[in-house]
């Protein structure tokens, strides 16, 4: 995507942010030397180090926490940022607005306003209007407290729960709900054909501070 791998975008932005002060970068199993050869490339200033992901969003996040955890563990860490390597244009600006609201509050998400309407079904299944002032599209990176996450993880493996998310499993585990700062309109997730093509024009006219 613009002449570049997909997660060389995110890992330079990452790389030059100053609060970020090690990466672990979650990785499929076989894909090792493929991204051995991207850092070698990219030759990043921060340092990265690599996990092995498992059969879930929640699973591999677990595995990344737990090479964290002798850090947190000593009082080493205090926040942790979770980005999915499939948003390449996240900028130092949402990474500043999450860390500083995580940093405050515990728990911090990036959200956005629907784009269009949205319903609920009652018990009729008759179609009720939600308030969109009400409801947000939630991205990554999204920010916590470190000791918080790690807890709230463990509990989840133990329990077997899977969250659709990273700041779901924090709450349920924990009750530390996420505040949600601004979001990004570019940072988007390559999901479908279409969003390749998004993404191509995006990558035309990126900067990392915007």
């Amino acid at each position: 995507m613009g002449g570049r791998p997909v997660l060389a975008w995110p890992l330079t932005t990452l790389d030059a942010h100053e609060a970020i002060v090690s990466i672990v970068v979650v990785v499929r199993a076989g894909d090792e030397a493929a991204f051995r050869e991207l850092l070698r490339e990219l030759d990043l200033a921060t340092p990265v180090h690599t996990v092995i992901g498992g059969a879930s969003r929640s699973a591999s996040e677990q595995a990344a926490f737990e090479m964290l955890s002798p850090t947190v563990e000593a009082g080493g860490l205090d926040l942790v940022v979770v980005h999915d390597g499939a948003r390449p244009f996240v900028t130092l600006d949402l990474v500043d607005r999450v860390v500083q609201a995580a940093d405050e509050h515990g728990a911090a998400v990036p959200g956005l306003g629907p784009e269009r309407p949205a319903y609920r079904l009652d018990g009729s299944r008759t179609a009720v209007l939600l308030d969109p002032t009400r409801l947000r599209r939630v991205q990554t990176p999204q920010g916590f407290a470190a000791e918080p996450l790690l807890s709230a993880y463990r509990r989840a493996a133990r329990k077997g729960f899977e969250g659709v998310d990273t700041s779901e499993v924090v709450q349920h585990h924990t009750g530390l709900a996420a505040v949600v700062v601004e979001g990004d309109p570019d940072n988007i997730k390559l999901t479908t054909r279409s969003d390749l093509t998004r993404a191509e024009e995006i990558a035309s006219r990126f900067e990392p501070t915007g």
